[in-house]
């Protein structure tokens, strides 16, 4: 669940429009996996035709009425590890009365700002089935259209119905105050999060659960040309795999191959699980 967003990337190579958000590059990242997925979405009726370019792929889409699309402006710095942020245009929050007839043993919820996705609706979700968040979007403060980090007002009641939790290093310290990555995933776990994803760019990822800790490499790309999108595309093949009864490392170590194939261009992922897992064969 998670909206589409309009994008405006920029890089030292390239200045590029496209769909994007969390629901776009996940959709697209898990479409060519063989499990059954479906996407939660709101989008203004102009943006509609993103919609039926994930339809023609085979993804299921339900699509929620919202005044206008999510509009974000990108821009990366040289080695992509990092970015600035503009949001120019929101949409409507989601709320209960939209998932009273969507079930699935994972929901992966991909907010995007603060008031995306409210607390009661991660709780009423998490008595269904397994909670996978994103974070980012709650850590999103927008001042006159620039977005800052912040702090998780709602995080003490929102984390207990969290059961896998993906953030970066910069969002980690902004929840938990905790510069050491691991102290830090720690006092995650300690607020109610079963799972901690800790994505660090080119330096790979820390997974801990069940009280183990977990690095997980990245592997090398062949060229860096577009870095959006690649802890979404790394979450869809963590919780595929998840799905398919995979150990953490497994599960990391397929993420973190199909993050690496979709850094190799810009867009989202339009690779297969051959294509992945000829990377974790290397």
């Amino acid at each position: 669940m998670g909206h589409i967003t309009l994008d405006k990337v920029v890089t030292s190579k390239s200045e590029v429009h496209m769909p994007g958000g969390t629901s776009f590059y996940f959709s697209n990242a898990i479409a060519n996996m063989d499990i059954s997925y479906s996407l939660v979405t709101a989008l203004g009726p102009e943006e509609n035709f993103i919609v039926e370019g994930l339809r023609a792929k085979g993804i299921t889409v339900q699509v929620l009425p919202s005044a206008h699309t999510v509009y974000f402006e990108n821009i990366y710095d040289e080695d992509q590890d990092k970015r600035t942020q503009k949001v120019l245009q929101k949409a409507d929050s989601f709320s209960i009365k939209e998932m009273l007839d969507v079930d699935a043993k994972i929901f992966h919820l991909g907010p995007l700002l603060a008031d995306d996705i409210p607390v009661e609706l991660i709780k009423y979700l998490s008595e269904k089935g397994t909670v996978s968040l994103d974070a980012q979007g709650y850590l999103r403060e927008v001042r006159d259209t620039h977005v800052f980090a912040t702090d998780w007002a709602h995080k003490k009641e929102a984390l207990q119905y969290i059961d896998i939790l993906k953030v970066n290093d910069a969002e980690l310290f902004a929840v938990t105050g905790c510069k050491d990555l691991r102290d830090g995933a720690r006092a995650l776990v300690a607020m109610g999060v079963k799972e901690v994803i800790v994505t660090l760019g080119s330096k790979g990822s820390l997974i801990y659960a069940e009280g183990e800790f977990y690095e997980i490499p990245a592997y090398k790309p062949k060229a860096t040309i577009d870095a959006t999108g690649c802890g979404d595309t790394y979450m869809a093949g963590y919780l595929y795999k998840k799905a398919k009864k995979a150990g953490y490392v497994e599960a990391g170590k397929f993420g973190a191959a199909m993050a690496t194939l979709k850094i190799e261009s810009s867009g989202p992922f339009t690779g297969t699980y051959a294509d992945v897992i000829g990377i974790t064969s290397e």
